[in-house]
């Protein structure tokens, strides 16, 4: 009876291996969820950036706005009549400044007409 027994506890065992360890067992299988469920946040996060790009794309086609908004940023480009003021903390260099300034407006007399500058002494 001892060796029926033993028998049959080896018999269970070889048949739980392919369960649990073999090509297509549970630990294979939850192995390949976490893969999958790891593709699928990777293919969320493209999906995502692939829209913004596809937006910034659509707004430099059709508008001028997002034009506009890039010089400002990344060329530090300002208009003709805007001031341009920058806030650094104390740790900051200022940024390099991709336009000229205007000329400054020679000064006017009482009367409203031009005064030409004085020539300087050296």
């Amino acid at each position: 009876m001892r060796i029926i027994t033993l028998a049959l506890a080896v018999l269970l065992l070889l048949i739980q291996y392919p369960l649990w360890l073999g090509k297509g067992g549970w630990l294979a299988v939850a192995d390949l969820e976490s893969q999958l469920e790891a593709s699928r946040a990777k293919t969320e996060q493209l999906k995502a950036r692939n829209a913004k790009l596809e937006s910034e794309v659509h707004d430099l086609k059709d508008g001028l706005g997002a034009v506009e908004e890039r010089a400002r940023y990344d060329l530090g480009m300002i208009k003709s009549n805007e001031i341009f003021v920058q806030v650094l903390r104390k740790d900051e260099k200022p940024a390099v400044m991709m336009t000229e300034p205007p000329p400054k407006p020679e000064p006017k007399d009482k009367k409203g007409t031009a005064q030409k500058p004085a020539p300087a002494d050296d």
